[in-house]
């Protein structure tokens, strides 16, 4: 995961000011959407370009150039080089992540997983927005930390993951490539990292050989990059002093530090607002000014003369494309004659190139310029178009109003002749003239089939593996975002030309504070449902309530809930009728859950029947403030867990760090578990507990713990337990964290089921109320741990051990101190992954930890 010490420390070099790498927790963000180019959100408001913005948007049309970017994370891409490409160079240029960034921590909720890589690849979708480039991801999952390639590609199928990046390449065509990591350096860095630049390296020869992944070629065609490159800086050489002497022969020095009069941001403003996207990962960046370098090594194709100028050689003109010398002479005459008083003044040329792209036998070219310059044309028009659901989201085979509107702001003549809707490709005939500033609007009806797909993420629509994401449709690989089906064609005719631009369906509404609101228009089931406990734990072998969330997706729906269980578990009642009269309703059923006699684990799965139809889907909702609202579809399921386990009745306060659910698993467990805030840490307060416990990261991200360590010692002091959960080494907010001295390091362990010793099998952790044993460690999920404790006081026992294969043992897993008459445990178990996960083991582990104080043997 690109928050490793690591690919943070790299990336950070973006700015000559290293900032703040965490934030607040659940902190209220705001964005400023630079709108510089880019393609339009669906749902952020329409943009609006103003001339200076139009003008870029003309040089562009005249820079036939392309750069595509390779990483492996979201976070990983330097915004200040892609800036550069995109908006002084005039490129096209994009960014390949080979993940989504699953494998992460989430700084600003409880989402990990799947869900967190929903919120990383809105990140950079928002962050193309605003630096100028465009998004691109292969099928890899983010698996978690990984110490070399060869663990990686193992994981990853690599076949797949290499056909993907020759797929994006052919279908991109870039003609300069540029990695981010050192592809000759295994071992140094993630092994995603040097993954994705030896993915990249290979891919470089093999796009253009068309035995490569033959299949390929139905959908695109073979493409020979020009050049390769590799985005180097000093951290690669150790330090600045070292590169300042390394011999840069082979070395390109670009000077990104541009200032764009007419935008009033310097490029490395711009890349941070960029950068600042990455909320979830806390690489919120502050915008530097003055002159600035990046570095770039050549690797292999035909090297440039001229090191800096990296499209020697290439034809970036018109000319580069058969019957293009034409459209590049009036694009030409367009951009030296522009009005930056009446862009409309542009429209009869643009239209004019605009016929004549599509005459063009290159398809590539001729699908990406006819959008470029529709763009522009509308820009210049002040043409508004827009397509409005009267709802927020409906069901496959109902019927949508939607609010057409379309306003020609320019004295340039236009009509609307006609819109055709999508998916169901239907044809209104509405001819009317388009005059200035006359704004025309009508409703019309969509009809959605009946077997319109549910809006999610097409990456996850499909169980996959731990490596990959599965993709039944070829044409997807690489895409960036959700597939949206619903859309409007506005056919706009100036004179004898017509022109289609097509809008996808929105949805909005007028909110009192924040006013115009866009949001997507989802299709969603007729009824969702969710089991609201994902773990249930049934320890003592006795029935357990659980209740089932049960929500429409339109009017007037009834029927059955119940919920699927292996014949050794009994449900009361065995099924439960409902009734929701209105679109977006919910009730909620409760079942007695009897579970079996013996220990194990099931996966249940909700189910409601509806006029004989069976759905069994859960829809859970993705919404931050920076990224467009999502949605994710999948089975309403949730783990049951008959366990073997003994608790105690401490009350716990938890202080909430990065965010993680541990309070929930507790809650599981039968512990009465109250979140406290940094505020209400005293003495007094502290008093009705047993056990404080710190969430994830707490000592990186909130930072009045610094002012409230004296109280929580005292706490531990009286005779209570403290058990604190991992933290980095990055921005500790207390240099005395620990009531001995103990030194944080950035090992951890990847290897989920790595073998794990007892150094102290005696120690009440692993003796009491629960026995441990090596089962305990079985199931595990992406990790054992990570920041473990390098250095620690002798008070200090270590209780576990474990390593990766080939690796000394790591011993700082879990460290437990007697402090006054109470007990200091720090672990670097992945608890916040291994409990929401239902791993029996980790449960068992936790009980013990927090029951030491029960226990007169340390």
């Amino acid at each position: 995961m690109a928050s490793f010490f690591v690919s943070r420390y790299l990336l950070l070099l973006e700015s000559t000011a290293l900032t703040t790498l965490h934030s607040m927790p659940r902190r209220l963000f705001s964005v400023f959407l630079f709108c510089f180019f880019g393609l339009q959100s669906v749902f952020a408001q329409p943009q609006k370009p103003n001339s200076a913005e139009i003008y870029a948007k003309i040089q562009k049309l005249n820079f036939l150039g392309s750069v595509l970017y390779i990483a492996a994370h979201p976070d990983d891409e330097n915004t200040r080089l892609i800036s550069w490409f995109a908006n002084e160079k005039h490129a096209r240029t994009g960014y390949l992540s080979l993940t989504r960034g699953d494998g992460g921590q989430n700084l600003i909720g409880p989402e990990l997983r799947e869900l967190l890589g929903v919120i990383r690849t809105q990140e950079l979708i928002e962050a193309r927005k605003i630096d100028g480039g465009e998004q691109f991801f292969s099928r890899a999952n983010d698996f978690g930390y990984s110490k070399n390639p060869d663990e990686t590609l193992k994981i990853w199928n690599k076949d797949e993951v290499l056909s993907d990046v020759v797929y994006v390449i052919r279908k991109f065509r870039p003609d300069v490539i540029v990695n981010r990591f050192d592809h000759r350096t295994p071992g140094s860095t993630h092994g995603h990292h040097t993954s994705s630049a030896m993915l990249s390296v290979e891919a470089f020869d093999l796009s253009n050989n068309p035995k490569s992944y033959p299949n390929q070629l139905k959908l695109t065609q073979t493409w020979q990059p020009k050049r390769l490159y590799m985005n180097t800086s000093w951290w690669f050489y150790g330090s600045h002093e070292k590169f300042d002497k390394a011999d840069k022969t082979n070395l390109a020095q670009l000077s990104t530090g541009v200032y764009y009069e007419s935008l009033g941001k310097s490029n490395q403003e711009i890349a941070a607002l960029s950068r600042s996207s990455h909320k979830s990962q806390g690489f919120g960046n502050t915008g530097v000014r003055g002159e600035d370098s990046e570095y770039l090594e050549f690797l292999k194709g035909d090297r440039p003369n001229d090191k800096t100028d990296l499209f020697e050689g290439i034809d970036t003109s018109w000319n580069r494309v058969k019957g293009g010398k034409v459209i590049g002479e009036i694009l030409a005459k367009v951009e030296k004659e522009f009005d930056f008083r009446n862009p409309a003044n542009s429209i009869p040329g643009l239209v004019s190139a605009y016929e004549r792209i599509q005459t063009l036998e290159d398809e590539y070219w001729k699908n990406l310029k006819s959008e470029e310059i529709k763009s522009v044309i509308a820009a210049c028009a002040g043409l508004y178009l827009e397509a409005v659901a009267s709802d927020a989201e409906a069901t496959p085979g109902s019927t949508v109003k939607v609010k057409i509107e379309a306003i020609n702001r320019s004295q340039v003549p236009m009509q609307l002749n006609g819109i055709t809707t999508f998916p169901s490709s239907m044809t209104t005939l509405q001819v009317t003239d388009l005059k200035y500033n006359e704004n025309r609007t009508f409703d019309l009806q969509l009809e959605l089939p009946s077997d319109m797909k549910y809006t999610e993420p097409y990456w996850l629509s499909e169980k996959g593996s731990v490596g990959m994401y599965k993709v039944d449709d070829p044409k997807l690989i690489g895409n960036p975002d959700i597939t949206r089906q619903a859309k409007v064609t506005f056919n706009i005719g100036f004179g004898h030309t017509t022109i289609p631009f097509d809008r996808t369906i929105i949805y909005k509404y007028n909110d009192d504070v924040k006013g115009e609101v866009y949001e997507p228009f989802d299709i969603v089931p007729a009824v969702t449902t969710s089991i609201l406990d994902k773990v249930a734990i049934f320890g003592d072998g006795k029935p357990k309530k659980i209740s089932v969330k049960v929500t429409s997706g339109k009017n007037d729906v009834n029927g059955n809930l119940a919920l699927e269980l292996p014949k050794d578990w009994k449900a009361s009642p065995a099924s439960a009728p409902f009734s929701l009269s209105r679109k977006g309703e919910s009730t909620v059923a409760t079942f007695e859950i009897t579970p079996s006699e013996n220990a194990g684990e099931i996966h249940v799965k909700s189910i409601v029947t509806v006029n004989g139809q069976k759905l069994d889907k859960e829809r859970t909702a993705i919404s931050y403030p920076h990224i467009s609202k999502q949605q994710v579809i999948k089975d309403a399921e949730a783990k049951f867990i008959r366990l073997d386990i003994k608790t105690g009745k401490e009350k716990i306060a938890y202080v909430m760090g990065a965010g993680d659910e541990v309070p929930n698993s507790l809650r599981q467990m039968g512990y009465d578990v109250v979140i406290l805030t940094p505020a209400e840490i005293n003495l007094e307060r502290l008093k009705d507990f047993d056990v404080v416990m710190t969430g994830i990261r707490a000592y990186n991200v909130v930072k009045e713990l610094e002012f409230k360590q004296a109280a929580l010692l005292d706490f531990v002091k009286s005779g209570k337990t403290m058990i604190v959960q991992y933290n980095t080494l990055d921005d500790l907010t207390s240099k005395e964290m620990s009531p001995y001295p103990l030194k944080l390091s950035r090992d951890r362990v990847t290897e989920e089921d790595a073998e794990v010793r007892f150094l102290d099998p005696k120690n009440p952790i692993l003796t009491s109320p629960n026995k441990i044993t090596s089962a305990d460690f079985t199931g595990w999920t992406q990790e054992r741990g990570l920041y473990y404790p390098g250095e620690w006081d002798k008070a200090f026992t270590p209780v576990i051990s474990s390593n990766d294969k080939g690796e000394s043992a790591k011993n700082g897993a879990i460290l437990v101190a007697q402090y006054g008459n109470g007990h200091y445990i720090y672990t670097g178990l992945s608890f916040f992954r291994e409990l929401p996960e239902g791993v029996s083991g980790a449960f068992r582990l936790m009980a013990n930890m927090i029951s030491i104080g029960n226990s007169k043997q340390l």
